[in-house]
């Protein structure tokens, strides 16, 4: 139990830390190697984890190398400016908007492709505004926040929904239906929250002249024409590809891929440099990461966490629903989403899945939502603190914690009142 819980805090801490450049992928292999070479996992466990996590991690580079285009194109940078030349001025109804914006962006291409390609973004267009530091430090939280807390609707919008869903085999649309509710009242509860604690901050009036036409931005017309067509026939594929039990990773790479020869054939990017410059390490940080978790699992802490749900069980399915979901939020506030998630599925997997379907979807809440409490919490927020900090915008823990601890509980309070 030492040997594997030192291990996986001191890899954590140099995936945090990242000290002279060492990447979170590389940190994690390493870390993943000597689980292996200490006796923590066997070589079983390294397939056991790579079939867990496969799907996810591959869709996971398909829905970005999806987003690297779009970005190329201006996809995103038009519908930023179209959603604060909407807001008319109104710094409330930009505020809103742009945390809309962000929810769809999430749904659509992950918490992390809102982090690593949205930010930047609403930066830029903030300083264009001339925008005061409070109110580009409260929309920029704001937004981050929205990432996560709207990463609930699809299993493609999050890491941690296809590794849930692939577990236990839940459908796309059987997901769908499900976190339907549950999602609808996390956007709602994240706008409501996040807008009165940063009412103060938000400018009344915003002048929205500054900001160039939305479609001045667009560098390929026929590929922003196209883009359109293609993800809604991508959203098709993934409902069909559910009935016929077709991994999701077939569609979200593949979908990106074929997207990457048809924008290659408009001359709209150059695959050679979206192929390269796609979050690879990712990859590894996911499979390396989660061998050295199922350490943790292998000298009984799953078993512990089961018998900690199991309690809560005995306090009826109200109290095993949201205790479940605030205690998948504690363990990823503090050890990272990716993995809680896995700690959790497998937990839940030993009560029994069977007639406790809810609880798997109370860990995703917890595991998407809780994370905000702090820096570390998820992968999302420590691409959107790098994002930042390579844009000369820094934002230190202290100042991170005194939003998130506030905001967290309640939106995820009535998020998880969605499943009851």
């Amino acid at each position: 139990m030492i040997v594997a819980l030192g291990l996986f805090l001191v890899t954590l801490i140099f995936v945090i830390w990242q000290p002279k450049g060492l990447q979170i992928g590389t940190t994690a292999v390493i870390g993943a190697i000597l689980a292996l070479l200490l006796g923590v996992v066997s070589f079983e466990d390294v397939i056991t984890v790579t079939k867990i996590v496969w799907d996810a991690t591959l869709a996971f580079i398909g829905i970005i190398i999806l987003s690297m285009i779009l970005d190329e194109i201006g996809f995103f940078e038009w519908a930023a400016i179209k959603m604060a030349k909407l807001s008319g001025g109104s710094g409330n109804r930009m505020f809103v908007y742009i945390l809309l914006l962000g929810a769809f962006v999430a749904a659509l291409f992950a918490n992390d492709g809102a982090a690593l390609i949205l930010t930047p973004i609403l930066l830029a267009k903030m300083k264009y505004l001339k925008m005061k530091p409070l109110p580009i430090f409260a929309f920029l939280m704001a937004g981050g926040f929205i990432g996560d807390s709207a990463s609930s609707p699809l299993v493609i919008s999050n890491l941690t929904n296809i590794v849930t869903a692939d577990y236990f085999h839940i459908g796309f649309f059987e997901y769908a239906k499900n976190m339907f509710l549950p999602n609808l009242l996390s956007i709602i509860a994240s706008i409501a929250v996040l807008w009165i604690y940063f009412r103060k901050d938000i400018p009344l009036r915003v002048d929205v002249s500054l900001l160039p036409e939305a479609s001045s931005v667009i560098k390929n017309k026929t590929m922003f024409k196209l883009s359109w067509f293609f993800l809604f026939f991508l959203m098709v594929a993934y409902f069909v590809g559910d009935y016929y039990f077709i991994p999701v990773s077939i569609f979200a790479l593949g979908g990106a891929l074929l997207f990457l020869l048809i924008a290659n054939y408009y001359k709209a990017v150059k695959p050679v440099v979206i192929i390269k410059e796609a979050p690879w390490q990712i990859v590894w940080f996911s499979i390396g990461l989660y061998i050295v978790v199922y350490g943790l699992k292998n000298v009984g802490l799953t078993h512990e966490v089961a018998s900690w749900i199991e309690y809560l069980q005995t306090q009826g399915e109200a109290a095993a629903i949201i205790g479940t979901g605030f205690l998948a939020a504690f363990m990823s506030s503090v050890a990272n989403n990716l993995p809680t998630i896995m700690i959790m599925d497998i937990a839940i997997d030993h009560v029994g899945y069977t007639g406790n379907e809810a609880l798997a979807y109370a860990n995703i809440l917890g595991s998407n939502l809780g994370p905000k409490m702090t820096p570390i919490g998820s992968l999302a927020t420590l691409l959107w603190l790098h994002v930042l900090a390579q844009k000369g915008v820094k934002i230190g823990w202290g100042e991170y914690m005194k939003v998130g601890l506030v905001i967290t509980p309640p939106v995820l309070l009535i998020a998880l009142l969605g499943l009851l």
